[in-house]
This record gives C-alpha cells, structure tokens and sequence, in this order.
C-alpha cells in the first residue's frame, strides 16, 4: 500500500515539474505561462525530488520500465533547465571580454549602478550613503516617487546632470550622471504610464555614448485602466516584451554608436523575450560566462531571479561586475566597471523571423496598453518598422 502510494505521489510530482518546465516553450504572452520562465533554477533542483522518490520504490522491489520513463522524462526536463542556466555559469565562454588592468592615465573607465530602490522604502539616508560609497558616474534609480526625489536631491551636488521622471506607485525613474548630456528625452515606449530615459552621454576619452534606462511591466501584475483607476485581471507579458522590442529597435537602428542599456527589465536573462532582445539590438551581457548575479527578490535567497539587467554594446570590456544589498529595498542593485574597447561597428545579424516576432510583440503589445487606457503616442509616432530600418 505504501509503494504504490508512493508511486502515484511521484507520478503526480513529476507530471506536474516537467509540465512547468516545457510550459515556457508555449508561443503564449499569458502571464501564467510566461510565469514559469523565472524559477528555472528552483525548478531544476526541484526536479531531483522526484527522481529520488522514483529510486525509493525501485530499491524496495525491482525497477519496472515505468521508473526507467519516468527517469528521462525528468532529465530530459532538467536539461531543458539547464541549457537556460548553464550560460550563466563560468563554464560558458564569456560574450562581454575582461578588460586587462592598466594605469588609470592609460585606460578610460566608467562605472555604471543601477538599482530598483522600492518605493514603498523608507530608508533614504542609507542609499545616499551607498551611492556616496560606490561613486558610480552612471546611476540610475528606479521607482523614484515624490518623496524619494526630495530626499534624493544631496545627489544634486555630486552629479552635475540629472533626468528623468518622477511618478508614483513605482512607475518613476530617474538618471544622475557625471558627464554631459549631449541628447535627452524621456519616452513613454507603449505605456503612458511608464517612462524611459534615453540619453546621450558625452564620455572624455569615448565621445557619444548612447544610454538607455527602462522599467517595463512585470507579467502578472494587476492591470489598472488609467481613465477610471479600477483595477482589471492580471496583465500578460505583452507590454513588457513590447518595450524590449522597440529598446533594441532603437538600438538597431543606430549601432554604428556605442550603447549602455540598464534597468528593472521585469524579465529573466534567460526568457525566449530577452535573448530575442539582446539578438535585435546585438547587446552583450556580460554575465553570460561569469554567474547568474540573481537580484530579486533580495529577501529570498532561494527564490531569486536575474531580472535588472544590464548590456552593453562590443567597444566595451568589463572590469568589474557585482550585486549590492540596498536597504530596504526587494532588489540589489546592479554595478559594472565598464573600459573602453576598440568598436568593430558590425550591425546586427537578426534573422527576419526574429524581425518579425519582435514587430508582432510591438503589436500586441500596443493592443494591450490600448485595452487598459495607458497607450502611449510615442509608440503610435514611430508605428512599425520599416524595411529601410536597417538589419
């Protein structure tokens, strides 16, 4: 009676782990679908319970072939896992070079931070403590609202530009930077309620360096028609990739420049939306071949995710990359020390089937915003994609 308990409990356990590992393979932006994209790592350790349990019944009476089936049926799932994780290991080759440390008169550098510091925080004295302690030239604070900016102006006097948006309920977001700023605009990519900050940083020793830093929606957060402020279903992932898209879009279009994209992408590294991200704009994260830098939530060790996000254009190699505790705060933020490398100014290889799915995410995405009063008319401005746009 025991065993074949036992059995249908494992049964049970592994037909539903295998069914949440492949369930991201579905061409679906439902947010219960696009869910599962996070926990690969929990899930792949989650998956050798069954395998143990499968081992119990198979030591007490002889294996059957249903072990044996079950047994690859659950190594076929947790090497579907580890095909996303695996990258993010030190065991992959890296796609953002290590720079060599020279003199600091012979090597120009930039550090960059960026950090979702929760708006529902309060600990406003510790961060500028940190931000006083990393120095970073490059900082980018996410859900920045009212009170937050009061407390945030001391950073005024260290950093002589600043940009950005300040909203509430964790919709702000704002830039403080060392260098000028040659170009500046705050767009609204699909969501009205949701900016983005593009600039242009003028670097001594670079020249123009394009930046971009964003915020997109997470899936499975409540929607919120803007018009009436009720509160709808949950939303799907549509607007999130949406955003991606048109980022990398921008990036396309003018990779002859060097490029800084940062933020809260709401996405792991490893999601079929931000590897198609990252082939459009041919960003490089320089994670892949170092570690997976999981940076949500902070409170949770065991249940952490890789989704604030930092990539950078080839002309850069990558001094230091690391996770800082913020107080108070559900996130660590994110710090590189990025040196200047020679550009090759190859434009990106994205296949037209990639072209097409991103402009197919741009759509939907648009449809979704439209549904919930939050469209934006920067979106409808740029309207598709051109076939002069480039490759």
């Amino acid at each position: 009676m025991a065993t074949t308990l036992l059995i249908w409990i494992t049964r049970v356990l592994a037909l539903l782990l295998v069914t949440v590992s492949v369930l991201p393979m579905i061409p679906s932006g439902h947010w219960w679908v696009r869910l599962w994209e996070f926990p690969r790592l929990q899930l792949t350790w989650a998956l050798v319970l069954p395998l143990v349990l499968l081992a119990l019944p198979a030591w007490w009476n002889r294996p059957r072939t249903e072990h044996a089936a079950w047994v690859a049926v659950i190594l076929v799932a947790g090497g579907l896992q580890l095909s996303h994780i695996l990258p993010y290991t030190p065991i992959w080759p890296t796609e953002v070079p290590a720079a060599e440390v020279q003199p600091a008169e012979e090597q120009t550098t930039l550090k960059v931070l960026t950090s979702n510091i929760t708006y529902t925080n309060d600990h406003y004295a510790e961060l500028l403590a940190l931000v006083q302690r990393e120095d970073p030239d490059i900082l980018l604070l996410i859900e920045v609202d009212n009170a937050w900016a009061e407390e945030l102006a001391p950073l005024d006097q260290h950093y002589a530009h600043r940009v950005g948006e300040v909203r509430g309920e964790g919709l702000g977001v704002m830039l403080w930077s060392r260098f000028p700023l040659l170009e500046q605009e705050i767009k609204h990519l699909v969501s009205d309620r949701r900016p983005s900050v593009f600039v242009t940083l003028d670097i001594p020793g670079i020249g123009p360096v394009r930046y971009i830093g964003t915020h997109p929606v997470p899936p499975g957060l409540k929607g919120q028609i803007a018009s009436i402020g009720e509160k709808t279903d949950r939303r799907d992932s549509r607007v999130r990739d949406a955003e991606l898209m048109l980022v990398a879009r921008h990036v396309q279009k003018d990779s002859d420049n060097r490029w800084i994209v940062t933020g809260d992408f709401n996405d792991v590294a490893w999601s079929d939306t931000t590897r198609l991200f990252a082939d459009l704009s041919d960003l490089k994260d320089p994670r892949r071949g170092r570690r997976l830098l999981t940076s949500y939530p902070a409170d949770r060790p065991l249940w952490r995710y890789p989704i604030d996000h930092l990539y950078v254009s080839d002309g850069f190699h990558l001094l230091d990359l690391g996770r800082l505790r913020v107080p108070g705060s559900d996130h660590f933020a994110v710090t590189a020390t990025l040196a200047v490398a020679r550009k090759d100014h190859k434009k990106p290889q994205a296949s037209a089937e990639e072209k097409k799915q991103a402009q197919e995410m741009v759509e939907e995405g648009a449809e979704d915003a439209a549904e919930h009063g939050v469209s934006s008319t920067q979106h409808s401005q740029e309207g598709p994609e051109s076939e002069e746009s480039g490759p």
